[in-house]
């Protein structure tokens, strides 16, 4: 490549990449609008313009929502009352299917409910929206006597159903696009308290039950399926195996309330198969735990059927467990680091289970192959074999 060429590839590329990297502050509007302030907002590739004049507490803004398709529509909004969804003062743009634009105002009055039109708070004036390049845009005329110059503000993106706003997605960024802003400093903020709240609440829900239910659980289920096959590490077993489970049980209820509690507050909001998937767990969990105070001896009839049940409801609470442990990972969406550090846990717990399931199996049958054929035809069938052993763990 000649130095000329070259020169023109890397002027276009720092061109090119200036022009992604670019703030509001640098933007032109197509209408010659101009606005004293302007702020990147964090989420969802959105910009916010505005003008304030403090006399009459008017403010014009211009909300540009960027890198967004016309089968899209697109929200910003200003919460008189607090920091999150409910309450917020929305101004609403999409493309209609005949391609005309249409804006108007939607009070939000609950999670997960439709943009329906409706009068905000405060007078609007000189609603409009554009959408070109990829690029919504709003602009409005707010007049806001009785809010204050410090105002808490959402903003949002989600499908269409026909010719009318879908429920947008509630996790990831669209969960975490509110802040404050001060309309006279231009100083604005990220996620709101309330918000940050919710989310706190959300992430020790999700870690007591991945510990609880995820981590404990299967440790315990190796412990008692394992260890038992040593004599002398009877009664150790038992208590490891008790210490494992019940502290799991123990855990788990308090990340089960915890789901409750952030669903009395969430009016709207419902994970259904989460849900179900969770009341299912606590149910089998507190039956399991319940049935150890109705475990027969050793010797008693009904101790074989006693078994196959606590076995059943075991395994089956284990592999609930970890299926909706994951289905938390598609609600919360954080960081894949944490996804990948679970899936490792998993592995690693499946490596020990299928070591030790080996090394079992080569103990009964080395112990088998060593006892004489006549302790065997006494019916002394304690190491006869892995599955008879197997009858007889708790």
């Amino acid at each position: 490549m000649s130095r000329p060429a070259l020169i023109a590839c890397l002027l276009l590329c720092v061109y090119t990449c200036s022009s992604h990297a670019q703030s509001c502050a640098s933007y032109n509007f197509a209408a010659k609008q101009t606005f004293s302030h302007c702020a990147d907002l964090p989420y969802l590739n959105s910009f916010l313009h505005w003008n304030y004049d403090q006399s009459t507490k008017t403010v014009q803004i211009g909300y540009r929502h960027a890198g967004v398709a016309a089968s899209r529509w697109v929200a910003w909004a200003i919460n008189p009352t607090a920091g999150g969804m409910i309450g917020a003062q929305a101004l609403v743009a999409f493309q209609k299917s005949d391609g005309t634009i249409r804006a108007y105002t939607s009070p939000v009055s609950g999670y997960q409910t439709r943009l329906q039109e409706g009068n905000l708070s405060f007078p609007v004036s000189d609603l409009s929206a554009t959408y070109a390049g990829n690029e919504y845009t709003i602009f409005a005329t707010l007049k806001l006597d009785n809010v204050s110059s410090a105002v808490n503000q959402v903003w949002q993106e989600g499908p269409l159903s026909g010719d009318s706003p879908a429920t947008h997605p509630i996790s990831g960024a669209n969960v975490q696009s509110a802040g404050n802003l001060n309309l006279l400093s231009g100083q604005t903020g990220t996620t709101s308290g309330a918000l940050d709240s919710r989310t706190k609440k959300k992430n020790i829900h999700g870690v007591l039950n991945a510990v609880s239910w995820g981590i404990l659980l299967p440790i315990g289920a190796i412990t008692a399926r394992y260890l038992k096959v040593f004599p002398a590490a009877d009664p150790t077993w038992f208590y490891l195996h008790a210490l494992c489970q019940s502290s799991a049980y123990i855990i788990g209820v308090a990340g089960w309330a915890t789901g409750l509690q952030l669903g009395s507050k969430s009016a709207g909001i419902q994970y259904t198969a989460h849900r179900i998937i969770g009341i299912v767990i606590f149910c089998l969990a507190t039956l399991q735990v319940s049935a150890l105070l109705l475990r027969p001896k050793k010797e008693h009839k009904l101790r074989f059927y006693w078994n196959i049940y606590h076995h059943f409801i075991g395994y089956s609470v284990i592999v609930l467990s970890i299926i909706n442990i994951f289905k938390g990972f598609s609600i919360l969406d954080p960081d894949q680091k944490w996804r990948r550090a679970y899936i490792g846990v998993l592995i690693a717990l499946a490596a020990l289970a299928a070591t030790l399931e080996i090394y079992t199996w080569y103990v009964v049958l080395k112990r088998k192959k060593s006892s004489s054929p006549n302790k065997m035809s006494n019916g002394n069938h304690a190491y006869s074999g892995y599955g008879a052993h197997e009858q007889d763990r708790v």
